[in-house]
Order: structure tokens, then sequence, then C-alpha cells
């Protein structure tokens, strides 16, 4: 008996020990030193991480400020944005809802959001629960956007306005990514439940989780300005934005009308029970949140991605990608990827899970950049590379920051060229068609609402200057001053993250404004969407 109990001593001892070698030595010890030396490379000005595998978390740690303003440093618990990785919530709230019976993944939508229509009567009447949240609804990537973003619409206001968006090619034939589709079904989980979509939440995940800061909305720690309320809540990360090199604190945008795709806020530190509860398959600290089947299901692919080119030659396991659940998929170094990415106003995250090995881990920033990705892969990287027999890993290891760095130096330097080549397309001696009070009117949208152009008091220009008000969304004022022939340069006068760009009037046979036209050259919202025609004066 005593030699047993050695033996089980011993046993246990040595599992301490590996447990602690891995701690110190091992793959964390070099990522928690990666992960601190990279934020001054990619001028990021705070970042958490938190590394899970077989139910112990391994790593939960802040590195560098909150706020730049502050200089208040980031902890395990600092509260970030994390933005689209609040899909897979919203796909486990349904879930939940698959296992009472209440719903199946190919229930119609209709059925359940009478309201629901899209750009073709067969596709709005045929759409499933499973097409809401694999992205294969036939809209581009991030159409309709607009409608949401920073805007006054309501939920079901901004589904109902998805019917004026026009596809860009079939309907489950290829992927593009919604937040609107998300949306609605978050309005399902409202329908059945009873409850308001932040309600099922919070009852369901945030509270018996024990993330207990976590929250599905900015109000609870913000001004209505969108200022962090330091009474309320002291350990929150504030976005950034880079403006010439220098990273400037910015203000929260408002996500409460996309809550089901976007618009919780989180910690490293709670998101690690989050993460536990994934690789559990639903079950988590005794409790059954869903049937393990249902996580099966979540992370099967339905809309296969392209393996791009890059992708080839420099991961060459990576053999597919897709998106599942709320998830988005794909295969490195043999194993299924489980991940997701998030982009809010001034913060990047990312959410990864590799359950065969029962590894998963969260990444939190402050500022926009591609560090969560260039760290997804060394952290991947450090625990899938096997070694020999003489402890030397086997394959390929790149520097995954160096990379993603070339790829931020190489973005920086086409923004300058662009900016050359856009003042190098100018017209120069060129006039107006019109006097500027002639531009001024209501420019409507279908699928937005109205653009106010009127006057502008302070003209900052020589040749004077009009002012416009995208009347859903506070955010969305500035300055027209005029470029060239009919296109004005269009200068936003509240703090964002788009750049400027242009608008152009439309004249008609009379020589009158009958549309307005806006570009604005940016990776999220697609202005061009906007079909803006004058309201003309009876």
């Amino acid at each position: 008996m005593k030699r047993t109990l050695s033996i089980l001593f011993i046993l246990i001892l040595t599992h301490v020990i590996q447990a602690q070698q891995l701690t110190t030595n091992g793959p964390i010890q070099q990522i928690d030193k990666l992960a601190q030396s990279a934020l001054e490379q990619f001028n990021v000005p705070g970042m958490a991480i938190a590394i899970v595998q077989d139910q112990s978390v391994l790593l939960s740690k802040g590195y560098g400020v909150r706020s730049v303003s502050t200089l208040k440093p980031v902890t395990d618990s600092t509260l970030f944005a994390i933005a689209s990785n609040s899909k897979a919530f919203t796909a486990a709230a349904l879930a939940i809802l698959v296992d009472r019976g209440q719903i199946a993944w190919d229930d119609k939508v209709r059925k359940y959001l009478p309201y629901f229509t899209l750009y073709n009567p067969h596709v709005s009447e045929e759409f499933t629960i499973r097409d809401l949240l694999c992205h294969r609804s036939g809209l581009d990537t991030f159409s309709g956007d607009l409608i949401w973003y920073g805007s006054t619409h309501s939920r079901e206001e901004i589904v109902k306005r998805a019917r004026f968006l026009a596809p860009s090619f079939g309907f489950r034939e290829q992927y593009g990514y919604s937040n609107i589709m998300y949306l609605a079904a978050g309005l399902i989980v409202e329908r059945l439940s009873g409850m308001t979509w932040d309600q099922f939440i919070a009852e369901n995940f945030l509270r018996p989780l024990g993330m207990t800061q976590s929250n599905t909305s900015v109000i609870d720690y913000t001004t209505h300005k969108g200022e962090v309320q330091s009474g309320k809540s002291k350990n929150i990360a504030s976005p950034h934005n880079e403006v010439k090199g220098k990273n400037v604190a910015i203000d929260y945008v408002n996500w409460d009308n996309i809550g089901p795709a976007g618009s919780i806020n989180s910690s490293v530190a709670e998101l690690a029970n989050w993460i536990q509860l994934q690789l559990g398959k639903g079950t988590w600290n005794g409790r059954t949140y869903w049937k393990e089947q249902r996580s099966w299901e979540m992370w099967e692919n339905y809309t296969p991605k392209p393996v791009s080119r890059w992708q080839r030659e420099n991961m060459p396991s990576r053999h597919f990608n897709g998106y599942g659940l709320g998830w988005e998929l794909m295969e490195y170094r043999g194993h299924k990827i489980v991940s997701h990415g998030g982009g809010y106003d001034g913060m990047i995250s990312k959410t990864v899970l590799v359950p065969e090995i029962n590894l998963g881990f969260v990444i939190l920033t402050n500022n926009i950049n591609s560090l969560p990705s260039a760290l997804t892969f060394e952290i991947l990287d450090a625990f899938l590379m096997k070694a020999d027999k003489k402890g030397k890993r086997i394959g390929e290891k790149k520097d995954w920051i160096g990379l993603f760095q070339g790829f931020r130096n190489d973005d920086l330097k086409s923004a300058q060229e662009a900016l050359v080549a856009d003042s190098t397309a100018r017209r120069a001696n060129t006039r107006m068609s019109l006097p500027l009070a002639e531009y001024c009117g209501v420019y409507s949208s279908e699928m937005y609402g109205d653009v106010l152009v009127t006057m502008d008091d302070n003209p900052r220009s020589p040749f004077g200057g009009l002012k416009i008000d995208f009347a859903p969304t506070a955010l969305f004022k500035g300055q027209l001053t005029h470029w060239h022939y009919d296109t004005f340069e269009l200068t936003w006068s509240t703090q964002m993250m788009l750049p400027s760009g242009k608008a152009t009037f439309v004249l008609n046979e009379k020589g009158k404004p009958c549309e307005l036209k806006i570009v604005i050259d940016n990776p999220d919202f697609d202005f061009t969407e906007l079909v803006l025609l004058r309201e003309q004066p009876n």
C-alpha cells in the first residue's frame, strides 16, 4: 500500500513539475517574452492574452497600457470590446434553443421573423437559421453595415432595411460575411426566449460562467459621447487610432443595435472560462450548457473559403478554410483550428481553439493592428510543432511577428502612395458647374436614410464650402470642399476611424443635382451602396 501511494505521489509530483516547466520554461515563457516585445514593434498601446489547455489556465496577463492618456497598465481583468467574437455567443444561444426543441438549424427564418425579406422572394422564403450563421446569403462581405454603424436604426429596422441590399453572387454560392444576418439570428433568440438578446446572453453565459464584469453594451461604462467613465469601472481599455505614427485615444462607438453580431465587452480572465466551456464542448465546471453534438455542428465547415496563394506559400499545411456557425475554420499543422477575429473601432481581438489538444487562447488589443494574427501563429507553432529525438523542432518555423510586421510597413507605404496618387489625379483649375447653394438639399437612400447637404458658415477653402450630415449616424458629419468639377473632398469633423473621401454630385439633363455619389476608401464600409437621390423641391 505504501509503495502504491509512493508511486502515486511521484506521478502527481512529476505532473506538477511538468506543468511548472511548461509554464516557466516552455511555450508560455516564449510567448510571454514575445508578446511584450511585439507591442512596441506593432505600435500597440496595450494587449491582454489568456491561454488555456486541459481546463487549466496557463497564461492570463496584460501588457502595455489601457490608454496613452492615462498610462494605466493593462491587466488580465481589463475590459476590451471583443466585437465579432460575440458571434460565437449568438450561435451558442441558438444551440441552447435547439437542445430545448424550440428550433432546428434548418428552420426557415420567416417562421420566426415574418418581416425577414431579402433581394429575392425565393431567397427570403428559403433562408434558414443555418444560413444566417454561416455567411452564404449572397450578399458581399460587410454589405449593409452602413445601416447600423453608429445609427439610430433599431435592431428590427436594420433587418427590415436589408431588403434593399443587392446580392454580389448567388444564394449559398459563396462566402460573404454578414453582420446583419447575425442580428437576425439574435432577434430569433429574442422572439423565442421572451428576453432581449442581451438578457439571454447574461443569464445563460455571463453570470453562470462567472463573467461578472463582462457586458453587452458600452453604455455600462461610457458617457453618451462614448468617453470611458472611470467611476463605473476603472479597468477599461480605451480604443486608439494611429495618427502620423502616434496612438490617440478615441471614444467608444455604441454598437447596441447590432448587438448579436458584435457588442460584447470582456477581459481575458473572464473569456478564459468561455474558452474552457468551448473546449468542454458545452460543459464546464459540472454544468452542461449545450449538448456535445451542438459543438460539432457549430464547428462543421458549411461555407468553404479559398486558400489564398499567400496561405499556400506560407502555410503548406493549411489545406482548407471555411466558416461554421459562429466560427472560422482551417487546417494547420494537421489540426483543425476553430477561431474568430473581432474588429471594433480602435480594437482588434482573436479567439482560437484547437479541440484535438484541448488548447484555446484569446488575444485582445486596443488599436487597429495585425498583432493578434501574428501571435496566433506564434502560439500555434509553439504548441503544435513536434520535436525529434534530439529535441529539435520538425518543420520550418517562421518568424510570424516579422512577417506581419512587414505587412504593417507595406500598408503604411501603400497609404502614403495612395495619398500621392490621389493628389496627382486632381484636375487643376476646374470650376464647379453651379453656385454652392444649388448643391444643397436632401439626398435620400431607401436602404439608409437621408443625407443633408447645407451651406458651411466657415468655409475652409478659397472656393467656399458645404456641410454634409448623414442624418441617421451622428458620427458621420463633415465638410465638403471643392476638389475638381462637381466632386468635393469630404473631410470628417468628428473623431472616427474613417479617412477622408470624395463626394460627387451628378447633374440631370437640366443641369441640376439629382444624385450624390460618395467614395470613402476603407475596408469596412461600402459607401457606393448608398444610392442617394435628391429630393426635388415642389
